[in-house]
């Protein structure tokens, strides 16, 4: 079998394993939380009986364990489940707001990541100048402040001063992708504040890491510009972490944007999550839990197998 393809499906299973754990971890979490569905559906003041009557008719009767194994014998044949608060299907309900997560990341990668490699570059090419430190404060500064106040400083002075954009991020499908793109700046602007710092940080490293090679000095002394020497041969034999790191913060994109979509009302998997857990729906819990899961582990997978694909080393370990 050839090394490549054994790694792939050594990363799958682990990756299964990996799943596994995290419904596993999730649905002990969860159930670890005071009170239960019924709970949250009632209010506090609910009889006895309405909540035991309320819990028959959710299922919550049955041991934590065969909700668990029952959930996970569905999942393994591709339902979702039902949600117990409001008895619809999770898939249906998830498929919408899936989109406009990846429709969010999307539009933020798109802006974060051509940008990150350009200021890794730039700050390079004036390596301990007044540029260089600009750019790498600015990020430090930006990646030291928590999303969601960046987002409520954002919505004050750009949404609320300045009007340029409406503070709430909401989309539908009636509008046109002019119409969406005005609606989710902000948030795409936070979302590319707080992963441009580690891809441009990173960027910068590897390339400075790779600038000390004899074979850079040799293209140096050939007469080349310092911008051809990192443009030539810095910037692709230093590729690799720099995928993995960009590959990581992707996977951030889509699994860590639960604070940014609370924070600008966003119709989101984050805001779908945020309000199941409230409601202590946990099916819809498990289902979101499992699925951001899954993209992380595929993204992490992808850049496992571009790093190795990008380094002949490790192409050819022999």
């Amino acid at each position: 079998m050839h090394p490549i393809l054994k790694l792939v499906l050594q990363r799958i299973a682990l990756g299964i394993l990996l799943l596994f754990a995290a419904s596993a971890m999730i649905f002990g979490l969860t159930e670890a939380l005071p009170g239960d569905a019924a709970q949250a559906v009632l209010g506090q003041g609910a009889t006895e009986e309405a909540l035991a009557n309320l819990r028959r008719e959710m299922g919550l009767d049955q041991p934590a364990i065969t909700r668990y194994f029952q959930w996970l014998g569905g999942i393994v044949q591709g339902d979702l489940g039902t949600s117990i608060t409001n008895r619809l299907d999770i898939a249906t309900s998830i498929s919408n707001r899936l989109g406009n997560t990846l429709f969010l990341a999307f539009w933020a990668a798109v802006f974060s990541v051509p940008l990150a490699i350009f200021l890794g570059l730039l700050a390079v090419r004036y390596q301990n100048r007044w540029p260089d430190k600009v750019i790498s404060g600015a990020t430090l500064a930006t990646i030291s402040i928590p999303e969601f106040l960046i987002g409520y400083v954002l919505v004050y002075f750009i949404a609320v001063q300045l009007g340029w954009f409406a503070p709430l991020a909401l989309i539908s499908d009636s509008m046109s992708l002019g119409q969406k793109l005005h609606a989710i700046a902000l948030p795409v602007i936070v979302l590319t504040m707080v992963v441009l710092a580690h891809m441009m940080r990173m960027t910068r490293a590897a390339i400075l890491n790779v600038m000390q090679s004899a074979y850079i000095e040799t293209a140096e002394l050939k007469g080349l510009s310092t911008f051809n020497v990192i443009r030539k041969h810095a910037f692709p034999n230093a590729i690799a972490p720099i995928v993995t790191v960009v590959m990581l913060n992707l996977a951030y994109l889509v699994v860590g944007v639960v604070v940014v979509e609370v924070v600008f009302v966003y119709p989101g998997m984050g805001q779908y999550l945020v309000d199941a857990v409230v409601k202590r729906d946990v099916p819809v819990v498990l289902a979101c839990g499992v699925i951001f899961a899954g993209i992380y582990i595929s993204l992490n997978l992808i850049a496992d197998l571009v790093s190795i694909l990008a380094n002949p080393r490790l192409r050819h370990p022999k």
